[in-house]
């Protein structure tokens, strides 16, 4: 019979109790906007299912920041112990990569890709005050007034999307930053800037109320919720497609076996009748895909940028 010493065995209980305890901690999920962000609410809305397949209470941490800079870094650095999560996008973790000379990650080498959740175009949304409701409108009032259009910037994808917009058009607009999207579209509705890059989930109630107007749709298809609004390509800008992606992320040096059961929560929320629901309600069409083809959309979505960006001369931060 093995006999086993008092000091092993209550080793062995501390041990034990501690990493129950350890599995036992609320993750913390990451979010690089304000809250009522696409991000934000996307997060939210895979909260409760993804508590449910892993057994542990997700708790939104927002971290607002330029560009989703803030909140990346501190999900990079975060300790691998499965604690810390984080949703991203494809600024956060595609345009930065080439749009800061300095960024504080490496979208590749320091995350772990767990799936994407869902893709969505952008719209070219104006405060009702501008002329027009076409991009030639739009068009022939910035050339009138050049460098007096300010557009607000909530995040990297829409700012590309902006910035070579604006290049191809030749065009000069002032860009000013904000801290994600809803401050974003508030700042539009008041006045305060006249343009935005906005998912069609920040923008359709302002539209529909008349407080926000659409030139057209960034995306190389119309948007089913806003079928009436044209795309960008459509009026003259041909090849012209920039869609917007959400996904979660961990930490690079996560393991394995705790990645898997990540992916498998998320996949458990995005079956969730309500939640495809909720996203197919507010423009979001589900991806869903594995963490190593979440890994492959990230590295094409890198270089994809990256040329855009150079061959536009797009200032870099």
């Amino acid at each position: 019979m093995i006999k086993f010493s008092g000091v092993l065995v209550a080793g062995l209980v501390l041990v034990t109790g501690a990493a129950s305890a350890q599995n036992q901690r609320p993750i913390r999920v990451l979010v690089a906007s304000a809250p009522a962000g696409p991000s934000d609410v996307q997060a939210r809305l895979l909260q409760t299912r993804m508590s449910e397949a892993l057994g542990r209470t997700l708790i939104v941490d927002n971290r607002a920041s330029n560009n989703g800079v803030f909140a990346s870094e501190l999900c990079a650095k975060a300790a691998a112990d499965g604690n810390t999560i984080c949703v991203g996008n494809s600024g956060t973790h595609a345009v930065n990569a080439t749009l800061y000379k300095q960024l504080p990650y490496d979208v590749v080498r320091d995350f772990a890709a767990v799936s994407e959740v869902a893709t969505t175009g952008m719209v070219v949304a104006a405060n009702p005050k501008l002329p027009g409701t076409a991009l030639p409108d739009l068009i022939a009032h910035a050339k009138s007034n050049p460098g007096r259009t300010n557009i607000a910037i909530a995040g990297a994808t829409g700012q590309l999307a902006g910035d070579a917009l604006w290049s191809r058009l030749g065009i000069e607009m002032n860009n000013v930053n904000y801290k994600g999207s809803a401050p974003s579209e508030m700042a539009i509705v008041a006045g305060e800037s006249h343009i935005s890059l906005l998912t069609p989930l920040a923008t359709m109630n302002h539209i529909a109320s008349g407080r926000l107007k659409p030139y057209g749709i960034t995306s190389a298809q119309r948007h089913p919720l806003l079928p009436q609004v044209p795309t960008v390509a459509e009026q003259g800008v041909p090849g012209y497609d920039f869609q917007y992606w959400n996904g979660i992320f961990a930490p690079k040096k996560i393991s394995d076996r705790f990645l898997r059961e990540l992916h498998k929560s998320v996949m458990h929320a995005l079956a969730a009748s309500e939640v495809k629901e909720r996203f197919a309600a507010l423009g979001l069409v589900v991806v869903g895909n594995t963490p190593e083809e979440f890994a492959r959309v990230v590295k094409t979505d890198v270089e994809k940028f990256r040329k855009v960006i150079l061959e536009s001369g797009i200032p870099r931060l």
